[in-house]
């Protein structure tokens, strides 16, 4: 199937995407604060509406990036080449500042289940960082010269959702005692931010060295 990435394209991106998902960031830290504040279902309709969120950027991005190749491959290729800079400063930021998962558990008026979704989806979409993210990190995997580029990075942004739902879902189910492991262990956020700049800049010089051959 045309859509499909290549076998070590496929592995490299659920790494990646591994990775990501377990990086605390604002996402999920509202997972956890709203099952910890308004119940396990609030929390999985905000995950629900985050990734809703994920899937939207996939689209925009297949969209901008398809004419982008079409009419520059130049200009695709100095996309993947940003793309490449603002991982490796992503790398940085998460070894120099760490990760920022402060889930609180305020209590007020319970919210519906379509607010919760409703806000984990505006969390999503109007985070600048997830944009930015999504268009440079999905790039690094397609070639400017593939037909196929633009079902390859619908197929990678499908990917990422099905990944990360079970790797965030378990995060939902026990909050409280995740949250509470979280804080009484700074060694392990401190392990997976070495992990997502580790990778990271593994992606940012594969697509700089290639570059340059």
């Amino acid at each position: 199937m045309s859509f499909l990435p290549s076998t070590p394209i496929l592995i490299q991106f659920a790494i990646a995407s591994v990775i990501l998902a377990i990086t605390p960031g604002p996402d999920m830290t509202l997972f956890v604060s709203r099952a910890l504040s308004q119940g396990r279902a609030a929390g999985f309709a905000s995950m629900a509406g985050a990734l809703f969120g994920t899937l939207i950027h996939t689209t925009l991005v297949v969209v901008g990036v398809s004419a982008l190749i079409v009419a520059s491959p130049a200009a695709f290729l100095a996309l993947k080449i940003f793309g490449a800079g603002y991982l490796v400063y992503l790398a940085y930021q998460a070894i120099r500042h760490g990760s920022a998962f402060k889930p609180t558990q305020k209590s007020g008026p319970r919210l519906s289940v379509i607010r919760s979704f409703s806000t984990g989806l505006g969390v999503n979409l109007m985070n600048p960082k997830i944009i930015l993210f999504f268009m440079t990190f999905l790039p690094q995997f397609v070639s400017p010269l593939d037909p196929d580029a633009p079902g390859k990075l619908f197929f990678l942004g499908a990917m990422f959702v099905l990944i990360s739902v079970p790797v965030t879902a378990p995060m939902v189910l026990a909050a409280e005692r995740f949250s509470v492991a979280m804080a009484r262990n700074p060694r392990v956020t401190r392990l997976v931010d070495y992990l997502f700049a580790g990778v990271f800049s593994a992606f940012a010089l594969k697509i700089l060295t290639a570059q340059a051959k």
